[in-house]
C-alpha cells in the first residue's frame, strides 16, 4: 500500500486535528498500527495518508480492583499484558497473531479494527465482549466517545460495537476500556487425536454435555496429515483445574494426553499459530458449533480434490476456523477452492472471509463478481453506517464489503 504521506499523531487531539485537514483537502486515510492485519479485507481503492498510531501509546488507567483497564489504540497487545501480568490480570485475547513465546501481535486499535479471535473465545468471547468503552475521531475530526461513563452513545449508536471488525473505515480508535480477568491459578491440556472432522465434533458436543467449563476447545489438522488433533483447555484453581481436566479426559477417551501448562512453552507448537503463512491465503470460517467437524471434513475433501495444501486452525467448540492456503499456486483454483467453500458453508447459515490474501486472488475473487467478505446480507444496512459516519469516503475507501 502506496501513500504520499505519513502522520504520526500523539494524542486524540492531533488526530482530530489531522482528520479535520485532510478531509478538508480531499485525501484519503487509512489507519495503521503494526500492519500485521493491514491486508484483511478488500485493498483500499486509493491511499493519501496513513495514519500511524506508535505513538498513540501506554495504559492510560489500569483500575484493578475493578478488573478495568484503559489503553491508548497504538499500544501493542503485549506490552499491555505486561502491564497487566503483575497484578494477576489479562485481557482475555489470544489471538492468532501471537508468537510462540506468548506476546500477542498487533496493536489495541487495530484488534478493535480487525476483531481476530483465538483459542480463549470459547470462554470470554471476542473484542466486542471485551470492549466497554471507545474514544475515536471521525473524518471530519470530531471526536466521539462511547461506553464507561458515558450514559447514552452518540447518535443512538452501540459505538464499540460497530467499530468492532469495521477496519478502519468508520473513524480512527485512539483509546479504549477493556474488561479483564483474572490470570487462572493453574492450567491444563488435554489432546487427542482423531480421524475425522465429525468424530471431532462429537467430542466437542460431548463436552459441552459433560459441564466441564473449558477455556478452550481447538482443532488443528493439515491437509497431508491423516489425523487431525483435538485440544481442551482447563483453566481455574488447582483443585479445580484436577477435577474438571479427569472430566475432559473420560470424554475423549483413553488415548487422550495431559500436559500442565504453567507457560506459553508448555502449549502445542500450532496453539496460537496462524493456519497459513505470510504468503499464502487465510480464510475465517463462521458455522454453527454443531456443524464445525463436518465442514473442515468439506475443507479436506476439497484440498485433497484441488492439490491444495489446507491447514485448518480454530475454535472447534464455538464454531470460527481458519482455513489457510500455503505455498505458490495459480489464482484460479484457489479461488475456485473459496467459492466451493462459501457454497458448503451456506447451506449452514455460514460465511468464509478471505481474511487475508496475494493481490491475484483478490483479482479473481472480483472477476466472479464477489470479495473477501461473500455474500452480505446487511450490506445496504452496512452503506447507511458508512455514509452517517463518514459520508466523504475519506476513511479505507473500498476496504470494507462490498466496496464500503
Amino acid at each position: 500500500m502506496q501513500a504520499r504521506y505519513v502522520a504520526t499523531p500523539e494524542s486524540t487531539e492531533e488526530v482530530a486535528a489531522i482528520m479535520q485537514a485532510a478531509t478538508e483537502r480531499g485525501m484519503k486515510v487509512v489507519p495503521r498500527g503494526t500492519a500485521t492485519k493491514l491486508e484483511w479485507g478488500r485493498p483500499p481503492e486509493h491511499v493519501d495518508l496513513l495514519l500511524d498510531t506508535s505513538r498513540l501509546v501506554g495504559v492510560v488507567e489500569h483500575n484493578a480492583g475493578d478488573l478495568v483497564a484503559r489503553v491508548r489504540a497504538g499500544t501493542p497487545l503485549s506490552r499491555l499484558a505486561a502491564t497487566l501480568f503483575p497484578r494477576r490480570q489479562r485481557l482475555a485475547l489470544a489471538t492468532r497473531l501471537a508468537v510462540q513465546d506468548g506476546y500477542l501481535g498487533g496493536t489495541v486499535g487495530g484488534t478493535i479494527a480487525a476483531n481476530p479471535s483465538g483459542p480463549l473465545r470459547h470462554a470470554y468471547g471476542t473484542v466486542r465482549d471485551l470492549l466497554i468503552g471507545i474514544t475515536v475521531v471521525l473524518a471530519d475530526g470530531t471526536v466521539a466517545r462511547a461506553g464507561g461513563n458515558v450514559v447514552k452513545n452518540v447518535a443512538g449508536y452501540d459505538l464499540g460495537k460497530l467499530f468492532v471488525g469495521s477496519l478502519g473505515t468508520l473513524g480512527v480508535i485512539t483509546e479504549a476500556v477493556f474488561r479483564l480477568h483474572p490470570v487462572p491459578e493453574a492450567a491444563k491440556l488435554v489432546t487427542v487425536g482423531v480421524d475425522q472432522g465429525e468424530i471431532a465434533g462429537w467430542f466437542s458436543s460431548a463436552l459441552r454435555r459433560a459441564q466441564v467449563v473449558p477455556s478452550a476447545v481447538e482443532i488443528d489438522c493439515s491437509s497431508d496429515v491423516h489425523s487431525l488433533t483435538v485440544g481442551v483447555l482447563v483453566e481455574g484453581t488447582a483443585v479445580g483445574v484436577e477435577q474438571r481436566t479427569r472430566a475432559v479426559a473420560r470424554v475423549l477417551g483413553v488415548d487422550a494426553e495431559v500436559t500442565d501448562i504453567e507457560g506459553p512453552s508448555q502449549l502445542p507448537s500450532w496453539w496460537l499459530q496462524p493456519a497459513a503463512d505470510s504468503a499464502g491465503t487465510s480464510l475465517r470460517v463462521a458455522v454453527p458449533a454443531s456443524m464445525t467437524g463436518s465442514v473442515i471434513d468439506a475443507v479436506r475433501a476439497i484440498a485433497a480434490r484441488t492439490g491444495l495444501h489446507v491447514t485448518c486452525r480454530g475454535a472447534l467448540g464455538v464454531g470460527v476456523f481458519h482455513a489457510g492456503i500455503s505455498g505458490e499456486y495459480d489464482a484460479e483454483p484457489v479461488v475456485a477452492a473459496i467459492e466451493e467453500l462459501r457454497s458448503v458453508t451456506a447451506k449452514h447459515d455460514g460465511s468464509v472471509f478471505v481474511e487475508s490474501a496475494p493481490r491475484d486472488i483478490h483479482l479473481g475473487l472480483a472477476k466472479r463478481g464477489t470479495d473477501a467478505f461473500g455474500p452480505i446480507p446487511a450490506l445496504g444496512l452496512m452503506e447507511r453506517v458508512k455514509k452517517e459516519f463518514d459520508p466523504g469516503r475519506v476513511l479505507a475507501p473500498g476496504r470494507f464489503a462490498g466496496g464500503i
